[in-house]
């Protein structure tokens, strides 16, 4: 397998390697720290070589495509100047890694939280994240999942504009900045993940055709022609992308990788791409000895997904389950249903407890067709969940979190689902607290032409909602800097009592064995009344039970607690004194319950008890 890119070998010498099958010429153009023009050597699989001594770490160079103009290295490791400007040598062995120790943690132990670089703290930059490690350490959230590095134009962007997907940001503090973070968390028992997007590449700074075929126009995406991974040539981009998925591990020591809409990226070929990548990745894990796991995002509701390719399926070891969101989101906010038309009924998030997919062969409306299969029987560890992701709040045209558009007794209802789950829970940043900032889709390029479609774009995207007002100016600085959470809240009414109920169901999380089981046989869920469903989980060995008794109503409703327990410990009640901020109504403080003993459950709570069989 050909790398491509720098590569600084120890003594000294580093070999330049570009992918250019249909080019006759290639030069390299050192630009510093001494101009050097070197005419470059094409092997038979297409690819440009040269290797040249005494290449310091702060080399910068370019690369001339038929000797015509300068562009920067496709593999480029860090574009210091930003998508245009020349691209810089990484000696990666010169980095101090003190992690040795890190052996990584089981996928089934993570409590994931997605963030944002740039706006989740005030630096906007990696060493923004290193000051509030202790946050996470103190709130229980083991994982945190950060939204593509790959370098951007600016410094203002979600990340999947990018057009450089070896490169770190610059803004954010590039390679070694991320490495420091990672070694932090590492240090403090924090695995990390990265967002990477291989459907597609930004439009500002993409050069990537000067190159070689890298895109097909057999396949179309929302951001216009497809990845070219099944047609003449196909070889060398399926090497780039593979090989950019191994250095995230290898370099860097991430953890685990999340890849964007896999969906949008086709490949009709007898080894499909992702079933390539996930076997590469593994046998990686085999040499490094330590986990690295691969979550995929999918519309396609399909198990396949996550089967091993032994089997047929694409060898993920997760995916996000938007169904669960949805699921969920419409019976916390019944004022918008109409956002997910074919999510209304609790019974869907019951199947969605149970399932995972609640749209597995059925007609759905917002398709005009069936889609989907069933994914009954498949482990719960497979699957990831979550009350809201950057794409739930950032494409709302006001950039709501969850907090904002419900009350504050529905977002600890909402916490409790997400947390209880027979899945691995992923928060968004700031939802630990009720961060009220909004999250706006912003970006900061530098091409007039294309700032105009963007902001004429992101209007046409919302006139379908008939929305009453324009979306911010995605251009604007404003809009990011809006986007900031805004830490001193945390410690202040309503929010800290939001974090303590975070920091105790992520405590009950990591304490009950029942809530460690994911064997979809040992979970069930029942509908009773209107808006009350009971979870019922139990141990592997059956003798254990939990319930957990959500009403989403506003009224109150009455349980008989099961006979088949000796006794019921309530041992959450989102009522109780310490998880109020008003004088609402209470739930009375009861710590042992007879079975078959008829309970009130008060409006819009969860509570939970534990019992054992007689």
């Amino acid at each position: 397998m050909t790398i491509a890119g720098a590569t600084v070998s120890a003594e000294g010498t580093c070999t330049f390697t570009v992918w250019a099958p249909l080019k006759k010429k290639m030069v390299l153009h050192i630009t510093h720290p001494q101009q050097q023009k070197i005419e470059m050597r094409q092997d038979e699989d297409g690819y440009f070589k040269a290797t040249v001594p005494n290449i310091t770490n702060d080399t910068q160079y370019f690369l001339r495509p038929d000797d015509e103009n300068d562009y920067p290295d496709p593999a480029s490791q860090y574009q210091p100047e930003g998508v245009h400007g020349p691209s810089m040598v990484i000696n990666h062995a010169h980095f101090n890694w003190t992690d040795a120790a890190w052996k990584g943690l089981p996928f089934k132990d993570l409590v994931l939280y997605e963030l944002h670089v740039g706006t989740f703290s005030p630096e906007g930059t990696f060493d923004g994240i290193i000051n509030r490690l202790d946050h996470f350490v103190e709130t229980g959230i083991n994982a945190i999942e950060l939204l593509p590095l790959a370098q951007f134009p600016g410094e203002r962007n979600w990340g999947y504009d990018g057009v450089f997907p070896y490169a770190v940001q610059n803004s954010y503090g590039g390679p070694e900045g991320l490495k420091k973070v990672v070694d932090a968390c590492h240090q403090k028992g924090i695995a990390v993940f990265v967002d990477v997007v291989y459907n597609h590449i930004g439009p500002e700074g993409n050069y990537f055709e000067k190159f070689g075929p890298y895109f097909t126009e057999k396949y179309k995406t929302p951001w216009g022609n497809a990845i070219n991974y099944d047609g003449e040539w196909s070889d060398g981009v399926r090497e780039y992308f593979t090989q950019n998925a191994l250095q995230w591990f290898e370099h860097y020591h991430i953890d685990g990788l999340r890849l964007d809409a896999i969906h949008m990226a086709f490949d009709n070929g007898a080894v499909n791409f992702w079933d390539y990548v996930n076997t590469q990745v593994k046998e990686l894990q085999h040499k490094l000895g330590r986990p690295l796991y691969m979550i995929a995002e999918s519309d396609l509701n399909a198990p396949k997904v996550v089967r091993s390719p032994e089997n047929g399926g694409y060898g993920f070891d997760a995916q996000w389950l938007d169904d669960f969101h949805h699921a969920l989101y419409v019976v916390l906010n019944k004022n918008d249903q109409e956002r997910y038309a074919d999510f209304s009924r609790v019974e869907q998030l019951a199947k969605a407890f149970t399932d995972g997919f609640v749209h597995a062969g059925e007609f759905v409306k917002f398709r005009k067709r069936k889609h989907g299969a069933s994914s009954a029987g498949i482990a719960g560890d497979r699957f990831v969940v979550f009350n809201q992701n950057h794409d739930q709040v950032g494409n709302r045209v006001l950039g709501e979190r969850l907090c904002q558009l419900v009350d504050f007794e529905r977002v600890k209802l909402g916490a409790a689902a997400v947390l209880l789950s027979p899945y691995v829970p992923m928060l968004f940043m700031g939802e630990e607290y009720a961060d009220k900032s909004p999250f706006f889709y912003f970006v900061s390029h530098s091409e007039p032409d294309l700032i105009k479609a963007v902001q004429e774009g992101r209007k046409k995207e919302f006139e379908a909602f008939k929305w009453d007002v324009d979306p911010p100016d995605p251009q604007s600085e404003k809009t990011f800097n809006d986007s900031k959470l805004k830490w001193e809240r945390r410690n202040e009414g309503e929010h800290q009592i939001i974090l303590q109920w975070h920091k105790a169901l992520i405590g009950l999380r990591n304490t009950n064995p029942i809530l460690k089981n994911y064997n979809k046989n040992d979970v069930r869920a029942d509908v009773l009344k209107q808006d009350l469903l009971v979870l019922k989980r139990q141990s592997t060995n059956g003798i254990h039970h939990l319930l957990c008794i959500f009403n989403f109503s506003d009224e109150t409703h009455q349980y008989e607690l099961p006979p088949w327990a000796n006794q019921w410990n309530k041992i959450l009640d989102s009522r109780e004194q310490q998880w109020m901020k008003d004088d609402g109504q209470r739930s009375s403080i009861v710590p042992v319950l007879k079975p078959a003993q008829t309970i009130d459950i008060l409006p819009c709570s969860i509570t939970v008890f534990e019992g054992t069989l007689n």
